[in-house]
């Protein structure tokens, strides 16, 4: 039995690492935001590699960001649109592309609703996606 408890403190652990899900409050205690379907984002920057860098960027500052309230996003991304039901829509690579994000300010977890052209955005209804 005490090597079945080494074994999950070892998991706990390397959880840290990136190989295991780790818990919302482990992540505001770091003060980083959790990025839900990173996914989302390397495959739409593989078919519009000009939206590689300026993704990668955005997605670093997040993980490293901790934003509690809207606020705390206008302040660095004046830009940013503010919209219902706790969504942000970012300008990626100089109002190039969209990003619409969906915030758990307590958790501190992003989840990544919608990347696309200005085009592909018109058709979509941003605070329900």
């Amino acid at each position: 039995m005490a090597k079945k408890k080494a074994i999950i403190r070892k998991k706990r652990k390397s959880s840290q690492n990136g190989n295991f899900t780790v818990a919302p409050d482990a992540l505001t205690r770091q003060g980083g935001m959790r990025i839900i379907a990173l996914k989302t984002l390397r495959e739409f920057w593989e078919s519009h590699k000009d939206a590689e860098q300026p993704l990668k960027a955005w997605h670093q500052e997040a993980l490293t960001a901790r934003w509690t309230e809207p606020n705390d996003i206008k302040q660095r991304y004046p830009s940013a649109d503010i919209i219902p039901g706790n969504r942000i829509v970012f300008n990626i690579k100089g109002n190039t592309y969209r990003l619409i994000v969906k915030i758990h300010y307590n958790t501190g977890i992003v989840f990544i609703r919608f990347v696309g052209t200005h085009a592909e955005y018109d058709k979509v209804d941003a605070e329900t996606i």
